[in-house]
C-alpha cells in the first residue's frame, strides 16, 4: 500500500489500467478499497490466491480497515495511518514468506510518518528483513538501485560522509560483494558475474596519495574474494566506472556510499528507477522515489518506477524459482 496519503494509490491505478498494453504481471494491493473504487474497478479478495482469476476485469484489492482511512487526504502526511502502513508491510512480507505471493512491491513510505508513531527502523528494507528473520537470525539487507542500464549495491546506505570509512570494514565489504555475486547468479540469472568496487577517494586514492581506505581495505577484500571465485575490480575510480559498466565490463557496481550509487542510477533513468533488496528470502523491489506527496495532491504521480519495479520483480521471481528447481 504504501502512505495511502502519498503516490501509491495513484500509481497503483494506474499500473492496473496499463496491465494489457505492457503485459504486467498479476498482482493485488493490501489497502482499504475506497482508495480504489472511485476510479477503477475493483474486486475485493477473500484470499490472496484469488488475485490472478481477477486480476484482467478488476484491481485486486485485499481489503484493510483502518483508523483514519476515512480521514485520507492526497498529499497531507498524517502520523495516524503509521499503524495501517506498517501492517501492510508486514502482511506483504508474510504472504511472500508462506509462497502465497511470488514477490513484494513496496509502495513509498514517509519515515518521518512512521517515526512519529514510534517506528523503529531506518526504513522498508531494515524493517522487512527484521520480519524475515528466522531463529533469531536476521538477514543481512543490500540495496540496489536498478535502472539506465546499470546495477549498482551500496556498501552503506544512509551514513554521514564523516562516517562512512568507520563502517568499510573488510568484513562488511566482503558480505556485500558475496550477497551481491550470489543473487546475479541465482535473481539476475547472470552465471559468471562481473562486479566492480568503487573507490571511496578521488581517482580511487592514488596508491594512498589520496586516502588510503583503497589501498588497505578495499583492494586486499576484492583479492581475498577473487581467491574465492568472485570476480571482481579493485577499488575504481567512481567517475569512469559507472561507463565501465555501461559498455558491459561489469554487471553490477558496489559504491562506497548512498548518493555516489543513486546519482548516475537516477541521473540516466529518473522515472524507471527500482530499488531492489538483495540478501532477504523473498523477492522485495520498490519504485526508486518518495512518496511525492506534492504530486498526489494534484493528481500527476507517474506509474513509471512501479511499472519498472513490478516487472523486475516477477523477472527475479521466475529467475529464483527456476534457480530452486
Amino acid at each position: 500500500m504504501g502512505d495511502p496519503a502519498g503516490c501509491g494509490p495513484q500509481i497503483s491505478i494506474e499500473t492496473w489500467t496499463k496491465r494489457n498494453q505492457l503485459d504486467l504481471p498479476p498482482f493485488f494491493v493490501i489497502g482499504d478499497p475506497r482508495l480504489y473504487a472511485k476510479h477503477v474497478p475493483i474486486q475485493t479478495l477473500n484470499s490472496a490466491r484469488e488475485a490472478i482469476e481477477v486480476f484482467e476485469n478488476a484491481l485486486p484489492v485485499l481489503p484493510m480497515d483502518f483508523e483514519g482511512a476515512d480521514e485520507i487526504i492526497p498529499g497531507q502526511p498524517n502520523s495516524i495511518l503509521a499503524p495501517a502502513i506498517i501492517e501492510s508491510i508486514s502482511h506483504a512480507t508474510a504472504l511472500c514468506l508462506d509462497g502465497t505471493a511470488a514477490g513484494i512491491v513496496t509502495n513509498p513510505i514517509s519515515k518521518a510518518v512512521l517515526y512519529e508513531a514510534g517506528f523503529k527502523f531506518p526504513g522498508h528494507t531494515e524493517f522487512i528483513a527484521d520480519l524475515c528473520a528466522a531463529e533469531n537470525v536476521v538477514p543481512k539487507p543490500i540495496m540496489m538501485l536498478v535502472g539506465g542500464g546499470l546495477r549498482v549495491a551500496l556498501a552503506t546506505i544512509h551514513v554521514p560522509l564523516m562516517k562512512v570509512s568507520e563502517y568499510l570494514t573488510p568484513a562488511a565489504l566482503s558480505e556485500v560483494a558475496q550477497i551481491t555475486h550470489n543473487t546475479l547468479i541465482r535473481d539476475f540469472g547472470i552465471t559468471q558475474p562481473k562486479l566492480a568496487f568503487t573507490g571511496l577517494n578521488p581517482h580511487a586514492g592514488e596508491d594512498g596519495n589520496i586516502g588510503t581506505e583503497e589501498r588497505d581495505i578495499i583492494n586486499p577484500v576484492a583479492a581475498a574474494l577473487r581467491q574465492t571465485g568472485v570476480e571482481i575490480s579493485d577499488a575504481r575510480p567512481a567517475d569512469t566506472v559507472f561507463h565501465e559498466a555501461l559498455s558491459g565490463a561489469y554487471d553490477a557496481v558496489i559504491a562506497m556510499t548512498h548518493d555516489q550509487g543513486l546519482i548516475p542510477v537516477k541521473t540516466l533513468d529518473i522515472w524507471g528507477g527500482v530499488n531492489t533488496t538483495l540478501g532477504l528470502p523473498i523477492i522485495r523491489t520498490s519504485p526508486d522515489h518518495g512518496t511525492a506527496y506534492d504530486a498526489a495532491a494534484a493528481g500527476t504521480c507517474r506509474p513509471d518506477s512501479l511499472i519498472a519495479a513490478l516487472k523486475l520483480a516477477n523477472e527475479l521471481a521466475k529467475n529464483r524459482a527456476q534457480a530452486n528447481d
